[in-house]
């Protein structure tokens, strides 16, 4: 079993991919908690697949793609609060309009430069972690300790922001600021993961993770050490399963942790399904309520 788990590491570029795992499983627990708890799951949806112009167009002009990826989310991130703010359009809209304009345009970016300079582009959509360079280790250790400095210096402020968003003004807190702040822990985040998961599927790694650490226990504190945990065992699991069995690593990290999230779903002590079954079950609760229409 030893010699099982030792065997990947002696090649460098699974060493690379693993430490990149565990820093995006730790990032992606932390900042999801935030999402999960606003219900913002479709933000962080909206803000992964707005990075892929600025990809594209970083790639273009021969500059860092990360720094391309980031301020396309930021500049999507903008778009929607300014459609939410100064029209009668709801957030949950503004965010669908702006998501499918943006990964649409990105789409017809990447094809372009496809075409003229026969590269695949695709790992951005679906993740290459097992292709990651020093140069990305690098960059998303520098990403990673300044997203988890930000939120120790901010903890507070951003707990109460989070829990009570009307609170935190009425007590002075700049609550525009913070906001602002999120949003770009978000798009940090986001731009880390790329690597790992890819534009695609980074929302599973950023909401399922803390999701099931919130069948478990209730703070947020609590939730973000637990979704860590669970966030990089996700992450190094996909990656052995990618490893051995040759599988894309993206969509294994992603289903290892959908995994963990149906068991912990089923069996939790205090939420499982299982453990805990509803005193009326809502299926018969349905074949009630479609007798009654039929009577």
């Amino acid at each position: 079993m030893l010699e099982i788990l030792l065997e990947p590491l002696q090649y460098s570029f699974m060493q690379r991919s693993l430490l990149v795992a565990i820093i995006v499983g730790i990032i992606s627990a932390v900042i999801g908690s935030y999402l999960m708890v606003q219900r913002l799951a479709l933000l962080g949806d909206a803000i992964s697949h707005s990075v892929l112009p600025g990809l594209a167009i970083a790639f273009c002009v021969g500059a860092n793609i990360f720094i391309g990826a980031f301020i396309a989310g930021i500049i999507s991130t903008i778009l929607m609060n300014l459609i939410k703010t100064r029209s009668p359009i709801k957030e949950d809209a503004a965010m669908g309009i702006v998501l499918s304009a943006f990964f649409a345009l990105g789409i017809i970016l990447i094809t372009i430069i496809q075409k003229d300079n026969k590269i695949d582009l695709n790992h951005f959509l679906f993740g290459n972690i097992l292709g990651v360079t020093v140069g990305d280790l690098r960059e998303t250790l520098i990403t990673g300790v300044i997203i988890l400095l930000v939120v120790v210096l901010l903890y507070k402020e951003l707990l109460f922001y989070t829990f009570d968003p009307l609170g935190a003004q009425a007590v002075g807190l700049p609550v525009n600021l913070l906001n602002l702040g999120l949003m770009m822990l978000i798009g940090l985040t986001i731009v880390a993961s790329l690597k790992a998961v890819g534009v695609v599927l980074v929302l599973s790694l950023l909401i399922t993770p803390a999701s099931t650490a919130y069948l478990l226990v209730k703070r947020l504190h609590q939730v973000m050490i637990l979704g860590v945990g669970i966030g990089i065992l996700s992450s190094i699991s996909g990656i052995y399963i990618s490893y051995f069995y040759n599988l894309p690593s993206g969509p294994a990290i992603v289903l290892v942790s959908f995994g963990l999230f149906i068991l912990v779903f089923l069996f939790s002590p205090t939420q499982g399904i299982l453990t805990h079954p509803p005193s009326i079950p809502s299926q018969y609760s349905i074949w009630r309520e479609l007798k009654s229409l039929i009577k």
